[in-house]
């Protein structure tokens, strides 16, 4: 039975609670005994959420229980955090087997100087004054989550769901967090190495109705011809213009796009597929294992088997 202990205080960001916490219930419920899920707030009593709804606490600081997992979320309440939380966290934050950091919850972390020398995530919009108030932190912007040892951080709000699948994963396997992500309807779980944003979160959305579709065909159609001639004629736009409208509307080139919709295809379907290398290249536009090939060392620093053999779960029989 592993306690998951969440540290709730005023500001905090409901979802970075109750996304893990979903998470960790719905794996006790497929299989009882597992996790056991405890709140705590520093003297017992409820707080409000940043948007207003009130979380009634298990516990005060006095009387928390050991955590196995201690899960500490985000939200405004991090901006100006209360020293007695901190304190409370330098404290009890390595006697947990596990440490959980959501969002900004890795700013009250390094408060409590439980990240020094680590590498972490955090939302990107604090990541740079993580990094700044924080030198001796390796802040990560660009995962959405990171594992170092003992210690798990993740980026922005339901990201936070993704590292709740992953940490269920490696305890009970990937059936029980397959069937948790199913009842949830999310992904069984996006890579911790994943960007926080997607090519098409990264690059403006074109006001122009013809440029949105090009965009959405692209994604849609990854091992189509995604050449600009064609990109242009499905436009109705000459090649010339259809380059320059496209990178002033979307702040890309279409060619940097079109390689970064592939690259993320390519990666899910190894991720979540037993296509061959061969395949997949064929399914995502690179025509040959060899182009897929360069594409990953150059970007990612890994070649596709090995990255597949990183990064797909296996099954725990």
């Amino acid at each position: 039975m592993r306690t998951v202990l969440a540290v709730l205080f005023d500001g905090v960001q409901s979802l970075d609670v109750s996304g893990p916490v979903e998470v960790f219930n719905g794996a006790e419920r497929h299989r009882p005994g597992t996790y056991r899920i405890r709140t705590v707030t520093a003297d017992g009593g409820p707080v409000r959420t940043s948007s207003g709804l009130t979380f009634v606490p298990d516990h005060s600081f006095a009387d928390a229980p050991a955590a196995h997992t201690l899960l500490v979320p985000g939200g405004e309440g991090t901006r100006r955090p209360d020293p007695g939380l901190v304190d409370w966290l330098r404290e009890h934050g390595p006697r947990a087997v596990r440490l959980v950091s959501v969002c900004s919850g890795a700013l009250l972390l390094a408060e409590a100087g439980l990240l020094d020398g680590r590498r972490v995530t955090s939302h990107w919009s604090v990541c740079a004054r993580l990094a700044r108030d924080h030198p001796s932190v390796e802040v990560d912007p660009d995962p959405i989550f990171v594992r170092d040892g003992n210690l798990a951080t993740s980026a922005g709000v339901t990201s936070g769901i993704d590292l709740a699948l992953a940490l269920v994963e490696e305890d009970t396997g990937r059936d029980v967090a397959l069937s948790v992500a199913r009842h949830l309807v999310v992904f069984l779980r996006r890579p911790g190495n994943q960007a926080q944003f997607s090519a098409q979160l990264t690059a403006q959305t074109a006001r122009r109705e013809p440029l949105r579709e090009v965009q959405q065909w692209i994604t849609e159609h990854p091992g189509a011809d995604l050449s600009v001639e064609a990109l242009a004629a499905r436009a109705r736009l000459s090649p010339r213009h259809f380059a320059r409208a496209f990178q002033a509307e979307t702040g890309t080139t279409p060619g940097r796009y079109v390689d970064r919709v592939r690259l993320e295809h390519a990666r899910r379907l190894l991720e979540d597929t037993a296509g061959g290398v061969e395949e997949i290249s064929r399914a995502c536009g690179y025509g040959t294992p060899e182009a897929m090939r360069r594409a990953f060392v150059r970007t990612l620093g890994t070649a596709p088997a090995e990255y597949r053999r990183r990064f797909r779960p296996t099954p725990v029989h």
